[in-house]
C-alpha cells in the first residue's frame, strides 16, 4: 500500500505541471467535436508514458542516459523541437466557424502525440531521474504496485485533461479562451527550451 501511494504522489507531482504533452492533449480535447475523436491522442500519450515508466523502472533508460554524448544530442534535439512547437502553438488560432477545417485526423494526432511524448528530453529525464531512481527502493510486489500507480495516474490524467478541454471548447467564448491558452502554452514551451539550453 505504501509503495502504491508513493507511486501515486510521485506521478502526480511529475505530470501536473503544464508541458508540451499536457497542452497538446488538452487542446485536442477542446478542438475535437466529441471526446471519442480525441481518443487517439489520449491513448498514444498514455502508452508513451507507460513505456517510459516501464523503461525507467527496469533501468534500461537510465543506462542509455549515462552516456554524456547521447544526453547532449537528446537535449539539442529537444531544444530545436520545443522552439518549433512553441512557434506552431503561438501561431495556432481557433475559430468556432473554421474549427472543422483545422481538426487533426487520427493519424496526425498519433504522430504528433508520439513526438511531444518521446522527443521531450525534459520529460524523459524526469521519468528516468525521479521515477527510475525512486523505484530502486522497492522490490518484487512493492515495485509492481509502485509502477502500477505511476501508470494509473498517467492514464487517468490524460483522459481528464482531454475531458476538461472538451468542456472548455463547448462553452461560450471557449475559442477565445483556447487562443489565450495557446499563447500562454507557447511561452511555457519556449521557457522549457531556454531551461534546457541553460543546462547545456
Amino acid at each position: 500500500m505504501e509503495a502504491f501511494l508513493h507511486g501515486l504522489a510521485l506521478a502526480l507531482g511529475l505530470i501536473l505541471p503544464l508541458g508540451v504533452q499536457n497542452l497538446f492533449v488538452f487542446n485536442q480535447g477542446a478542438l475535437q467535436p466529441n471526446l471519442g475523436k480525441a481518443l487517439p491522442v489520449i491513448i498514444t500519450a498514455s502508452v508513451c508514458d507507460t513505456l517510459l515508466i516501464l523503461l525507467a523502472v527496469l533501468g534500461v533508460s537510465l543506462i542509455i542516459l549515462t552516456f554524456q554524448w547521447l544526453r547532449i544530442i537528446l537535449m539539442i534535439m529537444g531544444i530545436i523541437f520545443l522552439a518549433y512547437m512553441g512557434w506552431i502553438t503561438w501561431q495556432s488560432k481557433t475559430d468556432i466557424n473554421s474549427r472543422e477545417e483545422n481538426l487533426l485526423p487520427p493519424k496526425a494526432q498519433i504522430l504528433f502525440a508520439l513526438s511531444v511524448s518521446l522527443l521531450n528530453p525534459h520529460a524523459i529525464m524526469d521519468t528516468v531521474g525521479v521515477i527510475g531512481a525512486s523505484s530502486l527502493g522497492y522490490h518484487g510486489t512493492e515495485k509492481l504496485f509502485f509502477t502500477a500507480a505511476c501508470i494509473l495516474v498517467s492514464w487517468c490524467w490524460f483522459l481528464g485533461l482531454a475531458t476538461a478541454g472538451h468542456f472548455l471548447g463547448k462553452i461560450q467564448q471557449g475559442d477565445k479562451l483556447i487562443n489565450y491558452l495557446n499563447k500562454f502554452s507557447a511561452l511555457i514551451i519556449w521557457t522549457s527550451a531556454l531551461y534546457l539550453a541553460s543546462r547545456l
